[in-house]
């Protein structure tokens, strides 16, 4: 799934030691924050999908499926054209119905570790998986957001161009992921689409840090800027850690 860029005004040459600044530590980690409770929401969510049975029918049986499936992407798209001026309202609702459904997709693997059934991609991947997997996949995952947040946030070199490229790249990846639908199914393909998501998706968590810092400057004492600005920034890290623990989970789970 493609990453959500949100608008960022950059600053040119900031005074002082940021890293020591009280309001940018205290904005931060109120990303931070709502990040952890969307990632907490989803797994609670992820968990009653899969192993909860009246839920997985619910969810996985019915037309609903769809709605998971393609949802986070039609309201991404949609917020393109139809959020021009977003509101910390807006936007606190976008983020918090995309964690939902996506919370609620990530339960096609509890269901896989709760029933012991194993399962194939398009391409034809073998995957199974465990509770033990998914705690793997888990702690490698937020290990390495860590990492790319803390880069990003101490760096002190301009991601702006490597973020514009790796962003377009997204959405390039995207439309491949589409194309998959219509080519003759191959695992190798959807290895490579994986890979590409995944070191996108690194590089984009690194950048967006980055510019959640400078956009905090731009933006400071806007209180209603600073709150749309949080939201955006919890749901492209959001999408991000998924997009990662999908594909370590999707490796690690492979019976290739």
């Amino acid at each position: 799934m493609a990453d959500f860029q949100f608008a960022q005004a950059r600053t040119g040459a900031q005074t002082g030691d940021m890293s020591k600044d009280a309001g940018l530590r205290k904005f931060m980690l109120g990303v931070y924050n709502k990040l952890f409770l969307g990632i907490l929401l989803a797994g609670a969510l992820a968990y009653a999908a899969g192993a909860i049975p009246a839920v997985s029918q619910l969810v996985f049986g019915t037309p609903l499926v769809y709605v998971v499936q393609w949802g986070p992407i039609v309201l991404m798209l949609g917020s393109m054209f139809f959020m021009k001026n977003p509101s910390p309202l807006a936007t606190g609702i976008m983020y918090w119905a995309i964690v939902v459904l996506m919370g609620l997709g990530l339960g096609t693997w509890v269901l896989m570790a709760e029933s012991g059934m194993s399962a194939g991609t398009r391409g034809g991947i073998g995957l199974t998986t465990t509770y033990e997997t998914i705690a793997k996949a888990f702690l490698i995952t937020a290990s390495a957001f860590g990492a790319l947040s803390l880069f990003g946030y101490t760096t002190k070199r301009d991601l702006s161009g490597i973020g514009s490229f790796a962003l377009m790249a997204m959405w390039g990846v995207l439309a491949m992921s589409l194309l998959n639908f219509i080519l003759p199914p191959s695992s190798m393909f959807e290895w490579i689409i994986m890979g590409a998501v995944f070191a996108l998706s690194a590089v984009l968590i690194a950048v967006e840090t980055q510019q959640l810092k400078d956009g905090y400057y731009a933006f400071g004492g806007d209180a209603r800027s600073l709150a749309v600005m949080t939201n955006w920034g919890a749901l492209n890290f959001f999408i991000s850690f998924i997009n990662m623990f999908r594909i370590v989970l999707m490796f690690l789970s492979s019976r290739e």
